[in-house]
């Protein structure tokens, strides 16, 4: 770690996991819930949640999520090695109460939906449920699973169809959806965010951007650059 007058430099390489952790959940946020269903292959169901996770492409469709370790494995990533199925559930506000519930490090033989008191929605396309209540669900195939040295991992899931609560869809055409009206839950470095400070920024054309700078500086630096 090295410190200067406007910025404090960290080298992952000189750091320990905790430590990364730590620097990479109170900086990147905020952050997303999956709230991921999965079933072995024995049937058995598992809910939890994880706030490593985002969208990462859109041709194909993917999501990825990373799974950090815990004393004898977490049921999650065995059923996803084993099936290669997953649903991703979104979290609003009022099941935060269950999704905590899920977050309990119960041992394999206890179902985790049950545990909450969850009701389940059959999914189309892969095995594990939906949780009935969670206002979008991302049904989900495994397209890659990195294990890393740590005895982590990160999964790159295709998302095959997504559900999404008609109240929130503006124009199922266009796909335009409301999303305030999804009430939906990520995390704040340790906490919990909800509903904070909520604004539009619209993209601008490079001409736009000319037009302002030419307004502010009587000539924008790419005309100038050019001179």
């Amino acid at each position: 770690m090295s410190t200067s007058a406007d910025q404090t430099r960290f080298d992952f390489d000189d750091i320990d996991t905790v430590s990364r952790y730590k620097l990479l959940s109170f900086t990147i946020v905020p952050r997303p819930i999956a709230w991921v269903s999965t079933v072995d292959e024995q049937g058995h169901r598992n809910l939890a949640p994880f706030s490593f996770f985002n969208i990462v492409a859109t041709d194909p469709p993917l999501i990825a999520l990373g799974i950090t370790t815990r004393a004898g494995g977490k049921d999650t990533p065995r059923h996803i090695r084993e099936t290669g199925q997953f649903v991703v559930n979104l979290v609003p506000r009022r099941l935060i109460g269950a999704m905590n519930v899920s977050a309990i490090e119960f041992p394999p033989e206890v179902d985790e939906i049950a545990a909450a008191g969850l009701e389940t929605i059959p999914s189309e396309r892969v095995r594990p449920p939906r949780v009935a209540g969670a206002p979008v669900a991302y049904e989900c195939e495994t397209f890659q699973l990195i294990n890393l040295p740590s005895g982590q991992c990160v999964v790159i899931g295709r998302v095959l169809c997504a559900h999404i609560d008609s109240i929130a869809v503006r124009d199922a055409n266009r796909c335009h959806i409301d999303t305030a009206a999804l009430e939906l839950v990520g995390r704040m470095d340790n906490r919990y965010v909800h509903a904070g400070e909520i604004f539009d920024l619209p993209r601008i054309s490079v001409q736009e951007w000319r037009d302002r700078s030419s307004e502010a500086t009587s000539g924008s630096p790419l005309e100038r650059g050019r001179a």
